[in-house]
């Protein structure tokens, strides 16, 4: 293991990553908010210390193999939470304890959405800011935009962006170099931001909210600057418009670029997963449609549907955002949305959760073993549309299905002995690991009343959903380490 080479990339990431604090001293001058201090000290802090990693290893030049990434990945992640917290730490107000802080900014990071603050439209516009920024940034995952910048520091990027993308199938690079690849995911990730932005302040948000909004519909985050979240604008517009950019934002990027440099939408029609996810999405809305008409919980058809439409897609694309408060709606929905968010959006999105060709996979394995007693001799091929998978890629979707129920009953046990009780607590799993945000329970509307221990092993939830399982577990084996 190449300690020092790993000690000098993340030396040169966290000083890359204090940039991040620029822009919200920049938001604090102009609107004279009075919080810049705390981001200028956690630049200058970040930068020193980058520095400090950086240059007594300056001349390390070893070859990353796959072990490396993978620890580079997860260290980054956790270092970069870290530093990230550091402004919140700082901050007067809101004065947030070390747990508070550091589960914000992995929240962020992580693109999770869940929140320990309310009251949040008095905080500083430039902590408000930087929350969004937060979650731009984990989106997309900063190792990719790293991925990019890494070549240029004589660093190969191939690794470390195996153990970073999501979903099953890691080699379908979209270009021949990866660095070109990591380019061009950020070039549609800034253009869908920029298109979301003015879509937003068409709709009759102001520049700040349009700006801060797009941030994090685009990395499906949840985040807000206002503690009643979309629901704060009252506007079926937006609403629209969120739910577009959010379906948009949980499709493979791959399929975004295919459909780009072909000019064509032939790559959306020909992928099963989009066809897949698309029906999840129809099913939940007609659903959560159906159960709110005929309790007669909104006055109107249109404003059902409105609300309808918009949790459905929010909770199970895992953005979390709200325009209401759905644990309070009846029957079943609550738990059904909550389970959508396991699906999540597609592999090589911005979505949380399992994936949805990962749960398809799943549904096709379980129709071959159903075929299989009836025939037994006979041979079943799982198809993904025309494309038979080889059984290794099935049985690897099968292992991370056992390994994310295993780590979700882990951390859900842990929970109720910190006393949370059942509600709580399995929501709470679900929306960290799923990086959904928003539970049922006493985590309804924000987890400021938990306790510390619980909102540390929820932090650990976010960093499992957010490197997918595998990329975190692999490190507590042995032969990792031995190999």
């Amino acid at each position: 293991m190449q300690f020092r080479t790993i000690i000098k990339i993340l030396g040169q990431l966290v000083a890359l990553f204090s940039l991040t604090m620029v822009p919200p001293a920049l938001v604090s001058l102009i609107y004279k908010d009075g919080g810049g201090v705390p981001f200028v000290l956690a630049f200058i802090f970040s930068v020193l210390m980058g520095l400090f990693a950086y240059y007594p290893n300056r001349k390390e030049r070893g070859d990353l193999k796959a072990r490396e990434g993978f620890l580079i990945v997860v260290l980054f992640w956790l270092v970069l939470g870290s530093f990230a917290s550091l402004p919140l730490i700082f901050l007067d107000t809101p004065n947030l304890s070390l747990a508070d802080a550091v589960f914000e900014a992995f929240s962020g990071l992580t693109t999770t959405g869940a929140t320990v603050l309310t009251g949040i439209e008095h905080l500083p516009k430039s902590v408000l800011f930087y929350r969004q920024q937060l979650q731009w940034l984990g989106g997309m995952g900063i190792i990719v935009l790293a991925v990019a910048v890494l070549p240029m520091l004589g660093v190969g990027g191939m690794q470390l962006y195996r153990a970073e993308t999501p979903g099953p199938v890691k080699d379908s690079k979209m270009t021949p170099r990866i660095a070109d690849t990591a380019k061009h995911l950020w070039y549609i990730y800034v253009t869908l931001t920029a298109a979301c932005t003015f879509a937003y302040a068409f709709a009759g948000m102001n520049w700040f909210d349009a700006i801060c909004h797009a941030f994090a519909t685009i990395a499906i985050g949840g985040f807000s600057t206002y503690d009643a979240s979309i629901g704060y604008f009252e506007s079926p517009l937006v609403n629209f418009f969120c739910v577009v950019f959010l379906i948009i934002a949980a499709i493979n990027f791959s399929l975004h670029y295919a459909a780009v440099s072909s000019r064509s939408i032939r790559a959306y029609l020909r992928d099963p997963e989009f066809k897949v996810f698309l029906f999840i999405q129809f099913a939940l809305v007609v659903i959560c449609f159906a159960v709110l008409s005929s309790n007669d919980v909104y006055e109107t058809g249109d404003e059902t549907l409105n609300h309808a439409l918009f949790q459905a897609v929010s909770i199970s694309t895992t953005a979390g955002f709200a325009t209401d408060s759905f644990a309070s709606w009846p029957l079943f929905l609550p738990i059904l949305l909550i389970f959508s968010s396991f699906i999540g959006g597609c592999a090589g999105s911005t979505g949380g959760g399992m994936k949805v060709v990962r749960v398809f996979l799943l549904y096709l394995q379980g129709i071959r073993e159903l075929n299989r007693l009836v025939h037994p001799r006979a041979i079943y091929s799982i198809k993904l549309g025309r494309k038979a998978l080889p059984d290794k890629v099935v049985e690897a979707v099968w292992g991370f299905f056992s390994a994310y129920a295993l780590v979700f009953v882990i951390i859900m046990i842990a929970l109720l002995g910190t006393g949370l009780d059942n509600i709580t607590a399995f929501s709470a799993t679900a929306a960290c690991l799923n990086n959904l945000g928003p539970g049922l329970g006493d985590v309804a509307s924000h987890y400021g009343e938990i306790t510390d221990a619980a909102k540390w092993i929820l932090t650990l939830a976010m960093v499992f959903g957010r490197l997918e399982i595998f990329t975190l577990l692999v490190l507590f084996t042995p032969t990792f380490w031995r190999g």
